[in-house]
Order: structure tokens, then C-alpha cells, then sequence
């Protein structure tokens, strides 16, 4: 049997997140520190002292997460296992945890990340939703039919959509009437993985022609295939074909347990990936990284 850490994405940041660490523990940090010298700013100071709306903004959200959970784990002293993957932003963090991305390159990549999304789409012109008690493919099937997309399909019951406010607000009603039990609007500046993002996908696809990818010295589970990108190559084209496309993480634990995984660590602040984990599987005992 096999095990595997675990790196979440956006909406898990909260102010503070950190801190200790970094007051107390060398190696966290000297990540922060990477990660602040990488952006040419203190962002370190928003994620330990915020304001709260600084630190939700897509190009700070994203990095914060990274150089957090990047420092929860050196902090840890833990070594890296035989499998890692992320949610969204976070398979930067798996990739830079297994050693496929430079802990400054993944910093500078998801400041152009987060910068390319808000571009892409405005704020106040997209939206992002979750939608909880109905099975993903009807999901899929009313959002083709209101031009949105299904943007995670987190766990049974539990998926986001996303794209143009009309389009989402349209599907919503839709969803509602077909019997899903709440459709919620997540507090985020830019819509995720959808076809408005295809310009942010194509900023980033630049960015990665600056940046060196190595073969990671774990397995990384990617959200595009539900499945290993050991390649650098492919792991490049995955990254970049994630900014359009669905989270595939309900297929990928259980893809897991078909691997033989049956322990998970979530590193990291928050623990919903935890709770995805447990509400996908039984197979998977899941714990919380405390440092």
C-alpha cells in the first residue's frame, strides 16, 4: 500500500496562515522568504497580517497558498512519498514538493497566473458557484446548455461551476429546478477552469517557455487525466489545459484507490481536501499535516 500527499487550492487562505511558522522554523521560513524575494514584494506580510481583501485577490491568493503549504512541509521534515497531487493552484505546490518546479519559478508562474485570470475576465463579469446534490453529468449537461462550464467535480454530490455571470446565474436556475439541493456563489475575483480564461491560458503558456520543468521524484496525479504526468512535457500542457478545464479530483481519489493509496496527508492551510478525501472513499484513511 501506498501514500500520498495532498496541496489545496484557492479558498482555503486565511490571514495569519503561517506566521507561527515562520517566527519559529528556519526552513518555513526561508521559503517565505524565496517566495517574497521571487515577486519582488512582501506578500509574506498580507498572508500573515492581510487585510482579508488583499489576500483573496487572484495574484496574491494563489502564490500565499503555495509558499504556505511549501513551508508547512519543509517545516515538517517530512520526506516526499511515492504519490503527491493538488487542487487547482495546488498541483504548482505538488510539483515544487516533488521537486518538478522551482520553489521561485512557482511563485513567479502563479502571480501570471492569478494576473491572467483577472485580465481574462473582469471583476464583476464572471462567476463561480458551487452546486451541491446532483450528479455531475447532469451538472455538465445543463451547463453546456447555459454556456458555463463544470469547473471541479470535487466529490459525489459536490461540484463548482463556472464562467459569465449571465451564464452561470442562468444555469443556476436550471440546476435548482433539476433537484440539486443549494447552488451557493463562491467569493472569488475571477471565474475558474472555463473557456473565458482561454487568454490566461495562453499567458501562462508563455510563462512556462521561461520556466524549467523536471521529472518529479514522486508520482503526480494531475487534475487533467485523473491519472501520473511523470513527463515534463506533459506535465507543461497539463497545467495549462487545467485553466479550461474541470478539476477532475472525484476521479482522481478514486483513481487512488485503484493505485493502491491508502493513506493521504493534506499539507496545507484548511482541510477541505480532507473532507473530498473521506466523502469520495472509505478506502483512504486522510489526516491533517500539523506543524
Amino acid at each position: 500500500m501506498s501514500s500520498i500527499f495532498l496541496f489545496p487550492g484557492q479558498g482555503a487562505q486565511i490571514v495569519g496562515m503561517g506566521a507561527e511558522l515562520y517566527k519559529n522554523n528556519a526552513a518555513a521560513r526561508a521559503v517565505f522568504d524565496v517566495v517574497d524575494d521571487a515577486l519582488g514584494e512582501k506578500l509574506s506580510d498580507v498572508i500573515f497580517n492581510g487585510p482579508m481583501e488583499e489576500l483573496t485577490l487572484t495574484r496574491n491568493v494563489q502564490p500565499a497558498i503555495m509558499a504556505t503549504s511549501v513551508a508547512q512541509f519543509r517545516a515538517s521534515g517530512l520526506s516526499v512519498p511515492e504519490y503527491v497531487a493538488g487542487h487547482s493552484l495546488g498541483e504548482y505546490t505538488a510539483l515544487c514538493v516533488a521537486g518538478a518546479i522551482d520553489l521561485a519559478d512557482a511563485a513567479r508562474l502563479l502571480r501570471t497566473r492569478g494576473d491572467a485570470m483577472q485580465t481574462a475576465v473582469p471583476v464583476g463579469a464572471g462567476l463561480t458557484s458551487v452546486v451541491l446534490g446532483l450528479d455531475s453529468d447532469v451538472v455538465r449537461d445543463i451547463c453546456a446548455q447555459c454556456g458555463c462550464d463544470l469547473a471541479n467535480d470535487n466529490c459525489p454530490g459536490q461540484v463548482v461551476i463556472s464562467g459569465l455571470k449571465e451564464n452561470v446565474e442562468a444555469a443556476s436556475e436550471k440546476l435548482k429546478a433539476a433537484g440539486a439541493r443549494r447552488v451557493m456563489p463562491l467569493n472569488l475575483s475571477a471565474p475558474v477552469h472555463c473557456k473565458p480564461q482561454e487568454s490566461a491560458a495562453d499567458a501562462m503558456r508563455d510563462a512556462f517557455a521561461r520556466v524549467q520543468i523536471k521529472t518529479p521524484n514522486a508520482k503526480w496525479i494531475s487534475n487533467k487525466t485523473a491519472n501520473v504526468i511523470s513527463n515534463p512535457d506533459d506535465i507543461r500542457d497539463a497545467l495549462i489545459y487545467q485553466m479550461t478545464h474541470t478539476v477532475r479530483w472525484r476521479e482522481s481519489v478514486l483513481e487512488m484507490v485503484n493505485m493502491g493509496i491508502n493513506s493521504a496527508t493534506e499539507i496545507g492551510p484548511g482541510n477541505v481536501l480532507s473532507g473530498l478525501v473521506s466523502r469520495t472513499t472509505d478506502k483512504i484513511n486522510v489526516e491533517k499535516l500539523e506543524v
